[in-house]
């Protein structure tokens, strides 16, 4: 079985989640926006309004934390992020990511993970991090004086949101890009094999 059935679960639960915060996300964000040339057109948006995008936001927040937990947890216990993640050797990640913009990356074996994937993959777990740690500044800026002080201020930590969020979204692009590529790793992410 080259993707248990705990990854493709959490995968799964993972990628319906991010797209309702970020739709949600985009409503909250356009009811105030940081950079007031950039708004979001309504049909994109989840919640109808600033409230409802709220409620919505929030109760998928918990889907997302409890689930990136879970995910995180097993990776580590049974040994996966180690041996399927790690490591990311910079000479490696050159020649892959010079083969991957030329269009010649192999997938022949998608059971492993070549350097540009692993380091998505690393980057996008930090980034999920951040986007968790910025929300609850935003969130609860009063209850985490020194989290908010961390992210800069409660304006700041709206950047690092807005900024993390686009991150996740660029990630999101590109891995449905390379999917389409590569149909067989939709199977692999269906079947297990």
């Amino acid at each position: 079985m080259v993707q248990p059935g705990w990854v493709r679960i959490t995968h799964w639960i993972n990628a319906v989640a991010v797209v309702l915060m970020v739709m949600s996300g985009w409503q909250i964000y356009d009811a105030s926006p940081i950079f007031p040339a950039i708004q979001f057109p309504p049909s994109i948006t989840l919640g109808g309004w600033l409230a409802g995008a709220l409620l919505w936001h929030f109760a998928v927040m918990w889907l997302l934390v409890a689930n990136f937990i879970v995910y995180l947890a097993l990776n580590l216990a049974s040994g996966r992020f180690r041996h399927k993640l790690l490591p990311v050797r910079p000479k490696q990640l050159a020649a892959d990511l010079l083969a991957a913009l030329r269009g010649r990356l192999k997938h022949d074996d998608l059971a492993h993970y070549n350097s540009v994937q692993k380091l998505a993959y690393l980057v996008v777990i930090v980034d999920i991090v951040l986007i968790v740690l910025s929300g609850l500044a935003i969130w609860k800026s009063v209850q985490f004086p020194l989290l908010r002080a961390l992210m800069g201020g409660y304006d700041n930590a709206r950047v690092v949101h807005f900024v993390c969020m686009s991150v996740l979204v660029a990630f999101f692009v590109i891995h449905v890009a390379m999917v389409a590529l590569v149909p067989r790793s939709l199977l692999l992410m269906i079947r297990g094999r």
